[in-house]
């Protein structure tokens, strides 16, 4: 069952932490949205792999619209806005690289690593382009599309292949609905992405 948006109180994480990562502007919003995997690893399993059965995830890269803190909503081709008061505690690539990360690690066998243990044993090296991750204001819907590049332990052979989902967000593109169906949808394009990875 899908986990509920997590929302993060400005309180908590503390007026210093924020001013060192994150400008906010104007007036400040009442939460801070982050992203929260359905599956996530057992905790206290161990796992055990040679260099060739790990997998590196890597943060994506992504357009300007999205490396930002806040969520773009695509008015048409040409104009884009932000959904009002709507912030996430940090940019939609690195978020949805840990989300990703959780997601094959809970419903895979593999050994998954992330850039911190990049040198160590990378393995396979799963990169790629956060395309689309805010609001289609034409259908009213919460979009991800994710192009995945998956490099193999030798760098011999790469293969590509693209990811989307789209959820409802309901009459109203206010900050907690929009970030519970990005965070949906989200989680469906990485429970695929870990699907294509196999086990």
């Amino acid at each position: 069952m899908l986990r509920r948006l997590r929302t993060l109180p400005l309180l908590v994480l503390g007026a210093a932490s924020l001013s060192a990562c994150v400008s906010l502007g104007g007036k400040t919003p009442p939460f801070l949205l982050t992203l929260d995997a359905a599956a996530a690893p057992v905790a206290g399993e161990a796992r055990t792999a040679s260099e060739a059965a790990t997998l590196t995830i890597l943060i994506p890269t992504a357009p300007q619209k999205l490396r930002t803190v806040r969520i773009p909503v695509q008015q048409d081709n040409a104009s884009i806005a932000y959904v009002k008061d709507a912030q996430w505690v940090e940019a939609p690539p690195r978020l949805f690289q840990r989300l990703v990360s959780e997601t094959v690690a809970a419903r895979t066998s593999r050994v998954v690593l992330d850039e911190g243990q990049y040198l160590t044993a990378p393995g396979d090296q799963l990169a790629g382009q956060l395309m689309e991750f805010g609001v289609d204001a034409a259908t009213n819907e919460a979009v991800v599309v994710y192009q995945a590049m998956l490099v193999n332990a030798g760098g011999k052979s790469v293969t590509q292949r693209r990811f989307e989902a789209r959820e409802p967000i309901g009459s109203k593109v206010e900050a907690k609905p929009v970030g519970e169906a990005l965070t949906a949808a989200a989680n469906k394009v990485a429970v695929d992405i870990a699907g294509w990875l196999g086990s």
